[in-house]
């Protein structure tokens, strides 16, 4: 087992494989057209834990003066090369600060669940709330502690560089407390030589009600089905949302 987080320190270069099947077109056009609709107008962007930065690369075509944020510098390096037009930052999201305000905040694939417990998520939306201008929108998907299912593994597989990788993932929660895992494991197959990965990833478990108590002192709160085909509202029965949050 690899320490935390050390699967994204030191397999950065495999993380657009690891995340393949994603489709950050449709991810980024749903939070744009959200924007468009109850945002401020505004069309200054940025993506907390970015990753390599794929959905920044849609938000600057669309028009976006974009940034980035997120913890590990050998991500950063790779999102830079992408997209060489946005500004980058070494920061832990529940805890930043910027020189200007934006008007659009994004938070892709579950990453708000990165805040260690529920003092630090409710730290990170007062980060958000004060880094939003007037009007501005903090978007991001959450999935509910209460709706976990600790069977329900993805998987997918690729080739690359003559090499078949194998990668999983799964939510794991025990049933009480502020923590849920995030368990990954990704098998390289060359040849004969099979390479195994493993890591946990400690996460805060949040009920949805209990999330949408945090964010109403700060915005107007939007909780819509985890659908990127279409926007329609929660049906209050999932397990996973799409939170689309309007400063107050």
């Amino acid at each position: 087992m690899m320490p935390s987080n050390a699967l994204y320190t030191d397999l950065s270069g495999f993380y657009d494989l690891m995340c393949c099947d994603i489709n950050y077109p449709a991810q980024s056009n749903t939070v744009q057209r959200l924007h468009q609709l109850l945002g401020n107008g505004g069309k200054t962007h940025l993506d907390l834990a970015c990753g390599t930065g794929p959905h920044i690369r849609h938000f600057i075509d669309y028009g976006y003066q974009s940034s980035g944020l997120d913890l590990n510098q050998p991500m950063l390096d790779l999102a830079k090369a992408r997209c060489p037009q946005a500004h980058f930052m070494l920061q832990n999201m529940c805890s930043f600060t910027l020189e200007q305000p934006v008007d659009l905040i994004t938070c892709f694939l579950y990453s708000i669940h990165y805040s260690a417990n529920i003092a630090e998520l409710n730290q990170c939306l007062a980060s958000v709330y004060a880094a939003l201008n007037a009007g501005g929108m903090f978007c991001f998907n959450a999935v509910d502690k209460d709706k976990i299912c600790n069977n329900s593994a993805v998987r997918h597989s690729t080739t690359h560089d003559d090499s078949h990788f194998v990668f999983e993932s799964l939510w794991h929660y025990s049933g009480d407390g502020e923590q849920q895992a995030l368990k990954l494991r990704i098998a390289r197959t060359r040849g004969e030589n099979v390479q195994l990965w493993q890591d946990e990833h400690p996460m805060v478990a949040i009920s949805f009600a209990r999330l949408q108590a945090l964010l109403s002192p700060y915005f107007e709160v939007h909780i819509l089905a985890h659908d990127y085909d279409k926007i329609s509202p929660w049906d209050t029965t999932s397990g996973n949302a799409l939170f689309a949050c309007v400063k107050r």
